[in-house]
């Protein structure tokens, strides 16, 4: 991982478009089977859209289902996962390890060899084309 990147809220508004704030400083969640990398299939590396990060290679990329990009598994060392109790139920909140920003949540019905599904939002990414991460 890169070092920590710690900016304003007002820096982080300049920067980002409206949606990508949103998700990635707010919380927020694209409507499913909306997003750009759903069905997004490309080789290459899937950054943090807020800091350029390697979050995802398109190794770990499979189709779930659920209307987001899915993942069995992060770049290591490049999220941080939390408790999230919102929406009256309990979930493990994804966040990029670099700037903190919003990226999903990770859940335990993903397929073999991890059984995790990274389901994470594509405004929080930009993808980078060629060998992956």
């Amino acid at each position: 991982m890169s070092h920590k990147i710690v900016k304003s809220d007002e820096e982080w508004q300049r920067e980002l478009t409206a949606d990508q704030y949103k998700v990635l400083r707010k919380a927020a969640t694209e409507p499913p089977f909306t997003g750009e990398y759903n069905h997004h299939h490309e080789e290459g590396t899937y950054r943090c859209a807020g800091c350029g990060e390697a979050l995802f290679s398109s190794e770990t990329k499979f189709d779930s289902g659920c209307g987001w990009p899915s993942f069995l598994a992060p770049v290591e060392g490049s999220v941080d996962t939390r408790s999230d109790s919102s929406l009256m139920m309990e979930r493990v909140e994804v966040l990029c390890a670099r700037c903190g920003g919003h990226l999903g949540h990770v859940f335990p019905d993903g397929p073999r060899p991890t059984g995790q599904r990274y389901c994470i939002n594509s405004l929080a990414l930009k993808f980078s084309r060629g060998k992956s991460a």
